[in-house]
């Protein structure tokens, strides 16, 4: 399912004193299938785009393609339920709503929320754990008895259990200790991959941008600043810098030893498994 927005504005309090234009003029497009970074400085207009995606927020100026339903600025959208079981949106800190006595019952509320029946909530809830990397035993504890990571595990549970064609990831990995950023990012690729979902990644993390993303939206002062492929955007360190971003670790190693080296290697890597390869390529014709 392709979304497209065409031309979108949006702004806060709008016809007040306080009115904060958030968003001017933005275009993309999010191809079905792929995964794509959202990246900008703080208050680029990321998370008001990301509210866009499953019409939270809807445009005042311009028009957003969700799948097969439009929805247009100054038009009344009917029927938005189904657009949002959809779209699923796994916010920050998603743990911080968990709200019911068991894992099962939490897991299962979206979906019959969404008309499911209780015999296929629990269903979708036996697998959704599964895909979340807990076993069966946690459905009928407290989610509030698990670890914080147990419990955001828990939390993106309750989002894959309404069988959504496209996720957004809004900052998923916040809080987490490295490891349990690594696990929780690599899942979420797994599950992209093997299930052909949309993944639409709204991140601070270059790293993260780099390893995972097919395509890169910078955002800047609420405008779409550059949009392609992360070896295209990460290779142009000085477009980065004047939006207030930088390039991912892995980059600014390579910059060094490529300086150390007196020439470039033959493309720029984005993760350290990459650079690696690219050494030891290099280290053998060297010998």
């Amino acid at each position: 399912m392709d979304i497209k927005l065409r031309e979108v504005e949006y702004s806060y309090a709008a016809g007040t004193p306080f009115e904060r234009q958030a968003i001017m003029d933005v275009t993309f497009t999010i191809p079905s299938g792929q995964y794509v970074a959202i990246i900008g400085h703080t208050g680029s207009g990321k998370s008001t785009v990301l509210q866009h995606l499953n019409a939270l927020l809807r445009p005042l100026k311009g028009e957003i393609e969700i799948g097969s339903r439009t929805i247009a600025a100054g038009r009344k959208g009917k029927k938005l339920k189904d657009v949002r079981r959809r779209v699923g949106i796994v916010f920050q800190f998603p743990e911080h709503q968990l709200f019911d006595e068991t894992v099962e019952k939490d897991i299962c509320f979206g979906p019959m929320n969404f008309g499911v029946s209780e015999e296929e909530a629990k269903k979708r809830t036996r697998e959704a754990i599964g895909l979340v990397g807990l076993p069966e035993e946690v459905l009928g504890k407290s989610p509030f008895d698990l670890s914080g990571g147990q419990m955001r595990r828990v939390a993106i549970a309750g989002v894959l259990a309404m069988k959504p064609d496209v996720l957004v990831l809004d900052e998923p990995t916040a809080g987490l200790d490295p490891r349990g950023r690594q696990d929780i990012m690599n899942m979420f690729a797994t599950l992209q991959k093997k299930n052909g979902l949309t993944c639409v990644l709204v991140t601070h993390s270059m790293e993260d941008a780099a390893r995972y993303a097919d395509k890169i939206i910078i955002m800047h002062k609420g405008q779409v600043y550059r949009t392609g492929a992360p070896r295209d955007i990460f290779s142009d360190a000085d477009s980065l810098t004047n939006v207030g971003l930088d390039i991912p670790e892995t980059v600014r190693f390579q910059r060094m030893f490529e300086s150390h080296l007196g020439h470039p290697l033959d493309k720029v890597c984005l993760t350290p498994e990459e650079l690696a390869a690219e050494v030891s390529r290099l280290r053998g014709e060297m010998t």
